[in-house]
């Protein structure tokens, strides 16, 4: 039949198919664009071949739609039916008689719901997508950041370098000058010394010498009347230096070096605390001085921003105090851990009890230099706080970090914050694998440093890194280590070191 209106029906001047357009299946030549697709005859029309569609009577009950690319792709290969439904159990497009063959009792659905399915899902992949997306996005600005603040540490690392190790190096040439011209000095002075005492022996060896010749000419003479009438003009001696209790005692240095050392280490200090960035670190002459110098081992020989390899010397052995513990806390038996477990422990009331926030002190005060550490897991703040922190109420006047009485170090997931008077500075460094914390007080230099620490491989050492520092002019009040424990099942301990 096809064959037959092909050569029958006069083809009408009517535009050629465009790229992306179905093209009219009967066209010889140039193809004209297809207007509708007979289901029946799986034939694509443009509008002068679909006429006998319109004017034929077994033609007009053909199931015309609108133009379709690859039709036979839309006819099911076993009945050369169209696939009009979809089996959810063989994830493919069946036919009608499908349903009763091959899939039949198979759940199957009009291809229009089930594509509507499928759009909802690729929407669904389509947003969890851009969501990768922006995640990496915000994982770059991260890297970025991280290295934008690792430029600027680098710049003001070398800058400080160059300050404190000029500052050094003028600070050592001028001790080696003033030890120098010392040690000259006390030289000069014995020298003078023994000067005056060879100038006075050379003039009695003078004098003694005269009178050697004098008295050799007396004795030269054979007459005895004239040597007995002028033995009396013979002048007396000089009464004589008893020069055996005499001697020129060489200068002593003892106690030379070490009082030019001492200087020294006085200047040095002072040149760093002009620099905060150094101070942050509690770094002193005696933690850079080779040990036995001085006469003292390194405050500090972990070193900060590097790997540590022997024991800290500031280290504090700390301890929690049960009688400051919230009472949904659970302490462990050396009070070294502590664990938010959300049910009353049916600790005593204690006027230093904390009553509304999860938080602990230690029981020993912070003097001097201290350096501890605290394993955290969860979501806890680890700071440091005066003893008259208040204990009732949940205000920020009586959370770690929440006034200025207190300075903590919130830490969660990965993830630091600054925290002092109620005001939040988050922190760039994550915790890249590490839930350990080193807090340093160095009260006589008014800082509170805190550090990442990160575990070595392969056995070697641990590595120190600067999360932050604050500055303050400590009173004299009593200062305590703290904790916050904010979740259910978060904890720290205290390490030994």
């Amino acid at each position: 039949m096809v064959d037959q209106f092909r050569s029958s029906v006069r083809v009408k001047e009517q535009p050629c198919v465009e790229p992306g357009e179905v093209p009219c299946d009967v066209c010889t030549g140039s193809q004209l664009k297809a207007v509708k697709s007979c289901l029946m005859c799986l034939t694509s029309y443009c509008q002068t071949h679909l006429e006998p569609h319109h004017r034929v009577a077994g033609l007009k009950k053909h199931r015309l739609v609108e133009p379709m690319d690859r039709l036979e792709d839309r006819m099911c290969k076993n009945h050369d039916r169209l696939l009009e439904l979809f089996c959810r159990t063989d994830q493919v497009c069946v036919c009608v008689l499908c349903t009763m063959t091959d899939h039949k009792s198979h759940p199957v659905v009009p291809l229009k719901e089930e594509y509507e399915v499928k759009t909802a899902q690729l929407g669904k992949i389509e947003a969890e997508v851009q969501q990768m997306i922006k995640e990496r996005q915000r994982k770059i600005k991260d890297i970025i950041d991280t290295v934008d603040h690792s430029r600027a540490d680098a710049d003001r690392e070398i800058a400080d370098g160059v300050q404190v190790l000029t500052a050094l190096r003028r600070s050592v040439e001028k001790c080696l000058d003033d030890h120098n011209k010392t040690v000259q000095e006390k030289l000069k002075s014995t020298e003078k010394e023994a000067e005056g005492l060879i100038k006075e022996l050379e003039q009695e060896i003078k004098d003694l010498t005269n009178r050697s010749l004098e008295v050799k000419q007396f004795t030269q003479t054979e007459d005895h009347l004239h040597l007995l009438q002028t033995f009396r003009s013979l002048k007396d001696p000089p009464p004589p230096r008893d020069w055996t209790t005499v001697e020129v005692c060489p200068p002593s240095y003892v106690g030379t070096l070490r009082r030019a050392l001492d200087q020294l280490e006085e200047t040095l200090d002072m040149e760093m605390k002009k620099v905060p960035y150094l101070r942050s670190h509690a770094w002193t002459l005696t933690s850079i001085w080779p040990v036995g110098l001085l006469g003292n081992g390194p405050r500090l020989q972990r070193s900060v921003l590097g790997a540590y390899p022997g024991p800290v010397l500031d280290a504090c052995d700390l301890t929690l105090d049960p009688n400051t513990a919230n009472k949904e806390l659970s302490l462990s038996e050396d009070n070294r851990k502590v664990t938010m477990v959300g049910v009353d422990q049916s600790y005593p009331d204690h006027p230093d009890r904390f009553d509304s926030w999860s938080q602990v002190l230690g029981r020993e005060a912070l003097t001097g230099r201290c350096y501890w550490e605290v394993e955290w897991e969860g979501r806890v703040i680890i700071g440091v706080t005066y003893r008259g922190i208040t204990r009732r109420g949940q205000g920020g006047d009586s959370w770690l970090g929440g006034n200025n009485k207190s300075w903590g170090l919130y830490c969660d997931d990965g993830r630091y914050s600054a925290r002092y008077n109620g005001r939040r500075t988050a922190l760039p460094l994550r915790a890249a694998g590490s839930t350990r914390v080193g807090v340093y007080l160095d009260r006589p230099a008014g800082s509170l440093s805190f550090y990442r620490v990160s575990p070595g491989g392969g056995g070697s050492s641990d590595t120190l890194t600067h999360l932050h520092t604050f500055w303050s002019s400590f009173t004299q009040e009593d200062l305590l280590p703290g904790v916050w424990v904010e979740w259910w099942g978060s904890s720290a301990s205290l390490c030994r070191l």
